[in-house]
């Protein structure tokens, strides 16, 4: 082997060895793929975005507007305790500013409660088809994760709740979930709960609420009730979804004072940028974009499922701005032949669902386009 290879090869040795066993046998989360990666790839003028649930009719007018004011000032930190946004959450919740911790986004929370609570040799409890950052903050941490089939696509509860031992450290539940769109309903989280109380031990139950803003069923249980009851509950939201700032990554949780007090400690100081503060201030005033936001995925769903059912495709309903559709065969390869339209969808074979495309619920064109184009699949 000539000297330099021998070098290089040696340095990776060296790198390699540096690194947490668990690290180096970590599979890193695969994100959408980009538009701009598709248009060069296959020569294209117009792709559609319809993979990683963000919102299709942009962002909030309110938050644009916001964010423009706060530009001239970006040479200045920004304030590192969200003070103004946790003050309006607190506001909308009725807890004290104490109880919230905003982050980088809502992965970057799941992945501080994993380093705040969790250590070698702990538990966590999943559902088999939730969303993946949950068992990835758990191998992070080099936990034992437990994984719990669903039940009709949604959570088993009961089954989640039978896993629990003395190791259980958290319990991560996605409500409504990705990518099914499914939800538990409030007597689920009762049973859930009335079996964890003949525990000795009581995990954190992290309930992950981030499509909460678009369901519109009357028994959706909300994580505020649950820890208003004295439930050891932790509940995240996003402004990634239904506010439309996904590319300024701001999310935050609330729960008790001590868990939060915990969180704090390591979180990473100036993790929430002045441009995504100003901006998510701006969008929780804008309740007319909301209203809209909601308005037309409501309407876009009933045109798909009318759509898919001509097609003969089953998908599950869903309570979120996605759909979770069986395409009856690779859902690899259905997401390669739409590429080449112009469409990125989301295969979901890394979430165990081979055989399934998830899609998320877009403009009337977008839709129409895609449900012209996956039609012409053969």
């Amino acid at each position: 082997m000539p000297q330099g290879r021998y070098r290089e090869s040696l340095k990776r040795d060296i790198m390699k060895n540096k690194a947490r066993k668990n690290v180096m046998e970590f599979q890193p989360y695969i994100p959408g793929k980009p538009i701009e990666d598709v248009k060069r790839e296959y020569n294209l003028k117009r792709v559609i975005k319809i993979a990683s649930n963000e919102n299709a009719l942009g962002a909030s007018p309110a938050a644009i507007s916001g964010i423009r004011k706060v530009l001239k000032n970006i040479n200045i930190y920004p304030d590192g305790n969200c003070f103004k946004l946790k003050e309006k959450i607190s506001a909308i919740y009725g807890v004290g500013i104490n109880q919230i911790i905003f982050g980088n986004g809502t992965d970057e929370l799941i992945e501080l409660v994993a380093k705040t609570f969790l250590e070698p040799g702990d538990e966590i409890v999943v559902s088999e088809h939730a969303f993946i950052r949950y068992k990835m903050a758990g191998d992070l941490m080099n936990c034992r994760v437990v994984s719990i089939p669903m039940k009709n696509y949604k959570h088993d509860l009961d089954a989640m709740a039978s896993a629990v031992t003395g190791k259980t450290k958290i319990v991560f539940i996605a409500n409504p979930n990705n990518p099914t769109g499914t939800y538990n309903v409030k007597k689920e989280f009762d049973d859930y709960f009335s079996q964890l109380s003949t525990l000795n031990y009581q995990p954190l139950t992290f309930i992950d609420e981030a499509y909460a803003e678009y369901v519109e069923e009357s028994n959706f249980p909300l994580g505020i009730g649950l820890l208003k009851k004295g439930r050891n509950v932790m509940f995240s939201r996003t402004f990634s979804k239904i506010y439309g700032l996904a590319g300024l990554r701001v999310g935050y949780c609330v729960s008790d004072a001590e868990t939060i007090s915990s969180m704090e400690r390591i979180r990473p100081p100036f993790n929430v940028s002045s441009v995504a503060q100003a901006g998510a201030l701006c969008a929780l005033e804008d309740s007319k974009f909301v209203d809209r936001s909601r308005k037309m995925v409501r309407e876009q769903k009933g045109y798909l499922y009318a759509e898919l059912k001509k097609l003969g495709f089953d998908y599950v309903p869903t309570a979120g701005n996605f759909i979770l559709i069986d395409v009856k065969r690779k859902g690899r390869e259905v997401f390669e032949k739409l590429l080449k339209k112009g469409i990125i969808v989301r295969p979901m074979a890394e979430y165990g669902f081979d055989d399934f495309i998830r899609v998320t619920i877009g403009t009337a064109s977008e839709n129409k386009k895609f449900i012209t184009e996956v039609s012409r699949i053969s």
